[in-house]
């Protein structure tokens, strides 16, 4: 992403406010904006819908940053960093309900405010990347016995399961990792689990499922499939080597 992104600045410390509209400006960005109330700010979002919202958790007025930002999330996705004087535990676990993309403590420098909006760029690339990578995800793949067909694009795509290495979970999604290539699906691991109906495939963790029959290597805690280590977990493993006798 390029520095030409706009920021929205929701401070009532107007001195503060000023400062950091200076700072962002050198740095590169657009300052859309300096608002002093937590009323006055989805009027403006609804004229313009900034990149980034720099919020002051404790605004002055019927509403803190913190109820701000609720309210703003039931209209917009808007990546939120918070500033904040005051870090004690209550405020922080009610900030992190909101799902902020970086703190800011006060007092801060320009390279504290400098790096939590390149971090928050870089998550936002980084979320744009995979919202890209969902063209080639199938909501609801057809499981045969012996494959899946998933969708890429506009067609469906044949997966043989002893094509399969692992599968692996990847928050709401899964991702399905063959011999030469990778597939993602909307679906949860445990909802694939219960799909896919195999001799050689077993979960083995929280997080992968895997194929027996490609296991190089099994170890304490974790087994080799395809030079990576994949973790297996305590009470799984004997539920891993009792499979692997049957197969």
């Amino acid at each position: 992403m390029n520095k030409n992104n706009t920021i929205l600045i929701v401070e009532d410390e107007m001195i503060i406010a000023a400062n950091i509209s200076l700072q962002l400006t050198h740095l590169g960005y657009e300052v859309t904006g300096i608002i002093p109330r937590a009323e006055e700010v989805l009027p403006q979002i609804r004229q313009h819908i900034p990149d980034i919202l720099l919020i002051d958790i404790n605004l002055k007025g019927n509403l803190d940053g913190i109820e701000l930002a609720h309210l703003i999330q039931k209209e917009y996705k808007i990546p939120i960093i918070y500033l904040t004087a005051n870090s004690d535990d209550a405020h922080f676990s009610r900030a992190k309900a909101t799902n902020p993309y970086s703190f800011i403590s006060k007092p801060f420098k320009k390279l504290d405010l400098q790096r939590a909006i390149e971090l928050t760029l870089a998550r936002i690339q980084e979320e744009q990347n995979h919202k890209k990578n969902l063209d080639t995800v199938s909501e609801e793949p057809f499981i045969l016995s012996n494959c899946i067909f998933v969708r890429s694009h506009d067609k469906m795509v044949k997966i043989y399961i002893d094509n399969i290495l692992y599968i692996e979970a990847e928050r709401n999604y899964c991702k399905i990792h063959c011999k030469d290539k990778e597939h993602l699906l909307v679906m949860t691991l445990k909802d694939i689990e219960e799909k896919l109906v195999s001799k050689t495939l077993l979960r083995i963790h929280r997080s992968f499922i895997v194929n027996l029959s490609h296991i190089d290597e099994i170890a304490t805690n974790h087994v080799v499939i395809a030079k990576k280590a994949i973790p297996l977990s305590a009470e799984l493993k004997k539920k891993l080597l009792l499979h692997i006798q049957k197969v």
